[in-house]
């Protein structure tokens, strides 16, 4: 009789069935195997918020020979994933086979390796029943408010509308940046800024007016600026005082669940899901010429930024081997977990560090590569030492202003040398350039003086990085989350994509609106972070989750009541987005609107008239088969690809990018190809151009 180890999926089962070898059967239960069930609550809120599960349709077939497999093994060990949702499965599937929950048999494994699956073997333990109630807590909260509170949307907005704790939320962030951005007003301000050349140098430089008359220089108007400009003209620029410094930046930390997201999207504009999906691949298992399947990456669901002891020496003797000891820091360096993060599992790291991106790519998707590339990289440059910088700030004084001008040069690259970390917002150039060789008193050459108008700007939107980000600041979902909660919110068209940014539909901000004025603690930020704290303190075993249930029930219970009440006999419109578009059966304006399938073309004449049309949005291409227009189109995934609006007669597509130009050879449209560093290409069959971007 062998062992049965259950896991969740069928590659980490193949990858750790290596490990354990003969003795040991591992099995897939290809993820939960009980649930609620869709059609009703199945929560007895009068007697302590208990549950009714019922087994998964469509597991038949996996239960079944789950059961049996339990029957005919002499143990069975419970290793799905460490974490809330895993300890949730392993409870269920210990329910559905008999196990004895007091028995030490749940393993984890934080990384799928040789040495991971013995650590794991070697230390089991009971069902953490604290993380198990925490679980099924989140659980009947989330279907609490959902089932309760998406029917009234129903009634006052429209149908299929849905509501839940921390996707409100999350729209709500959405919808009042949009408010923030229409609000804002901007204002008018000036700058001045001088191009100067040192008297040993032809190497033009900038420096910024900073003061005016022993103030700080805060030009409002053109006149203003014109004024100062005025003072300037003729005036003598030199050199009042240098100051020089060494500073030290530090390497970014490795990732957690949030920040590999946030990186991702900002580096390769991956969506979280696909980030996490590609992350949970690495994890759980890849095929290695000599080594087999294997791990490659620590468990991706953490918020923890603990690195194994283990883990920094491998990856100094790596660093030491391929830049030298010069780039090993004095003391291996350790980063400081917030305050509230889970502390079970390490930060994501590879499993080993001497394992190169380079060396694995042939086994690797695109995906795949990209992405462990990016861990690698993070970590391996979160063990290097300091980046060193020489800096200069100088002080120039011309009439009665005085002008700063700041720079640095690169005294030793350190961690810059393999990675830095991607930023938010456009980079200036300007900014901290190499300033040539200054000495106190020295003159300088004006090559001009500058005056230049700016308008203060608005708040961004948000991008999916920096909506992940602001929910885990303000302590929103966790780690496990965040990209459905995103997810969500787009496939609910409550939200929708506009290049990179988020911006909320119509829809949205109408639903944002009712909870706002009815629901105003479900979608309060600081009140849906308490109940968070008060989630985790269940799983820690500080809280009694029916205590917290019930004291969450009792103000959500009254506020529905005093809702159903105030907006008794009353109805929301969402209102339509105009367009230029006329209907062609009656002539009346066309109207985007909102179905449960997204935006289509309407007639305004509804219901006299209910013409309908799918939305097409053209491109500047036109196909090279027949010389019609190029649109968007969309996947069953909702990728974005393009195709000639004369389907299905012409059956031209691509996932290329058509631009503005034209092929020099055949005067067909261009597209564009790969990333930054791609190129443009011709697909005129025949024709073969291409050059790079």
């Amino acid at each position: 009789m062998s062992e049965l180890v259950i896991v969740e999926s069928p590659a980490k089962a193949k990858t750790i069935q290596k490990y354990l070898g003969k003795g040991f059967e591992v099995v897939a239960s290809m993820g939960h195997v009980r649930d609620l069930p869709k059609s009703k609550l199945s929560v007895d809120i009068e007697h302590d918020f208990a549950p009714t599960y019922i087994e998964m349709k469509g597991k038949e077939d996996v239960i079944r020979d789950l059961k049996s497999r339990a029957k005919k093994a002499s143990r069975v060990w419970l290793a799905t994933d460490p974490d809330r949702e895993g300890e949730a499965i392993s409870w269920h599937l210990a329910q559905l086979l008999g196990l004895d929950i007091a028995q030490d048999n749940r393993v984890e494994f934080n990384e799928i390796t040789q040495t991971g699956v013995q650590t794991g073997m070697s230390h089991p333990h009971r069902i953490d029943l604290d993380l198990v109630n925490a679980q099924q807590a989140r659980r009947i909260l989330d279907r609490i408010v959902g089932y309760q509170l998406s029917p009234f949307l129903w009634r006052k907005i429209r149908r299929g509308l849905s509501a839940g704790r921390v996707q409100s939320v999350a729209v709500r962030l959405v919808v009042d940046r949009e408010e923030e951005i229409r609000a804002f007003v901007p204002r008018e301000y000036w700058s001045i800024d001088a191009k100067l050349t040192a008297k040993s140098s032809r190497r033009v430089f900038s420096a910024h007016l900073v003061e005016v008359g022993g103030k700080k220089a805060e030009l409002a108007t053109g006149e203003q600026a014109n004024a100062v400009l005025e003072t300037l003209e003729g005036a003598a620029f030199v050199v009042r005082s240098v100051k020089k410094r060494v500073t030290s930046r530090k390497p970014a930390p490795p990732f957690i669940t949030s920040t590999l997201q946030q990186e991702a999207s900002r580096r390769m504009s991956f969506q979280a899901r696909r980030t996490m999906k590609t992350a949970q691949e690495l994890y759980e298992g890849v095929e290695l010429p000599d080594l087999g399947a294997v791990g490659l990456i620590t468990y991706m669901r953490t918020d923890s930024l603990r690195v194994s002891d283990e883990a920094k020496a491998a990856a100094a003797a790596y660093i030491a081997k391929a830049y030298g000891k010069q780039y090993l820091p004095a003391t291996p360096p350790t980063y400081k977990t917030k305050a509230g993060a889970q502390d079970a599992h390490e930060a994501i790291r590879p499993t080993m560090p001497a394992l190169t991106p380079d060396q694995v790519k042939a086994s690797l998707t695109t995906d795949q590569y990209k992405l462990y590339k990016l861990i690698w990289e993070r970590f391996i440059a979160s063990q290097m030492a300091n980046c060193q910088l020489d800096t200069v700030s100088a002080d120039i004084t011309a009439a009665d202003c005085l002008f700063r001008a700041t720079g640095f040069s690169v005294k030793f690259d350190g961690f810059t040398r393999l990675y830095e970390e991607a930023k938010d917002g456009a980079q200036t150039e300007e900014d901290n350039k190499e300033l040539p060789p200054l000495t106190e008193g020295d003159p300088l050459r004006v090559k001009s003086v500058d005056a230049n108008q700016h308008f203060t700007q608005p708040p961004s939107r948000y991008t999916e990085a920096t909506l992940i980000k602001a929910l885990e600041e303000n302590g929103i979902g966790r780690p496990s989350t965040y990209a459905a909660t995103v997810g969500t919110i787009l496939s609910r068209m409550y939200v929708e994509r506009d290049g990179k940014q988020l911006k909320p539909t119509s829809l949205g901000e109408v639903t944002t609106q009712l909870m706002k004025e009815q629901f105003k603690q479900i979608v309060d930020v600081k009140f849906t972070a308490g109940m968070e704290s008060d989630l985790d303190g269940v799983e820690h075993g500080q809280t009694d989750w029916v205590e917290c249930l019930r004291t969450f029930y009792e103000g959500f219970e009254k506020t529905l009541e005093t809702a159903e009440k105030a907006m008794d006999g009353k109805r929301l419109r969402v209102p339509d987005e105009e367009t230029d578009e006329v209907c062609d059966v009656c002539g009346k304006p066309m109207v985007i609107k909102i179905g449960r399938f997204g935006k289509f073309l309407a007639c305004s004449g509804f219901p006299d008239c209910r013409n309908t049309k799918k939305i097409v949005l053209p491109t500047k291409g036109f196909c090279p088969l027949c010389g019609k227009k190029i649109i968007i189109k969309k996947s069953k995934k909702g990728r974005s690809f393009y195709g000639c609006e004369g389907y299905p007669e012409c059956s031209f597509m691509t996932w290329s990018t058509p631009v503005g130009d034209r092929c020099p050879k055949c005067q067909n449209t261009l597209f564009k190809k790969g990333g930054r560093a791609g190129k443009l290409v011709c697909e005129n069959p025949g024709c073969g151009y291409e050059r790079p971007l």
